[in-house]
C-alpha cells in the first residue's frame, strides 16, 4: 500500500493514517508536503481529484488542507491532510498538478491559507475589497460586510442565532 512506500521512502512525512473502505487517510507533516506530493505522482497518484480546507476554531493548528488522490491504474484513492496554523502559508502544488490553481486560490479566498509559489493568488470567489473569509467558522453569518445589508438594510441572516448558543 502507498502508507507503507511513503514511509519507507519518507520518514517522518506520515503523522497519522487509517483505512476505510480502502480510503486510505495519511495526515502529513507541512515541512514535506511538497516532497510527498512529489513522490506520490511517481508512485502513480496523478489524478489531484479535490483541495479543500477544514475550520476547526478550538483546535490548534485550527486548518486542514485536506487534498485527495487517486491512482487511476489501481483505482486507490489517498486523501492526504496537511494541519496548518493560522496565518501559516503551504506550498502550492500548481508545479505538479496545474488543477490545483483555482482550487488553492478558493481556498486562500474563503479560508484565508495563502499558497507560497502559487502563480496568481488573488481572491478567486469574493471580490477583491471584500473583507474576511466567509468559510471560516467564526465568520459574521450576516455577511459582516456593508455592501451585503445595503440593498435592503437588513441583514441576509434574518433571525440568526449565533452557533454557540
Amino acid at each position: 500500500m502507498i502508507v507503507e512506500r511513503i514511509n519507507e521512502a519518507m520518514p517522518g512525512a506520515v503523522v497519522a493514517h487509517s483505512d476505510f473502505r480502502g480510503d486510505q487517510t495519511i495526515v502529513a507533516d507541512l515541512s514535506k508536503y511538497l516532497e510527498l506530493v512529489k513522490f506520490i505522482f511517481k508512485e502513480g497518484f496523478q489524478l489531484m481529484i479535490d483541495l479543500t480546507a477544514v475550520d476547526w476554531p478550538e483546535r490548534q493548528p485550527r486548518f486542514d488542507v485536506v487534498v485527495h488522490f487517486q491512482n487511476l491504474v489501481s483505482q486507490e484513492r489517498l486523501r492526504v491532510k496537511i494541519p496548518v496554523a493560522e496565518g501559516q502559508s503551504i506550498p502550492s502544488i500548481t508545479g505538479i498538478h496545474k488543477g490545483a490553481n483555482w482550487f488553492e486560490r478558493e481556498v486562500f479566498d474563503l479560508f484565508g491559507i495563502p499558497f507560497d509559489s502559487h502563480p496568481n493568488m488573488t481572491r478567486l470567489v469574493m471580490w477583491s475589497d471584500f473583507v474576511g473569509h466567509p468559510l471560516r467558522k467564526d465568520f459574521s453569518l450576516d455577511g459582516g460586510d456593508d455592501w451585503c445589508n445595503s440593498d435592503t438594510g437588513t441583514s441576509y441572516a434574518g433571525h440568526a442565532r449565533p452557533l454557540a448558543e
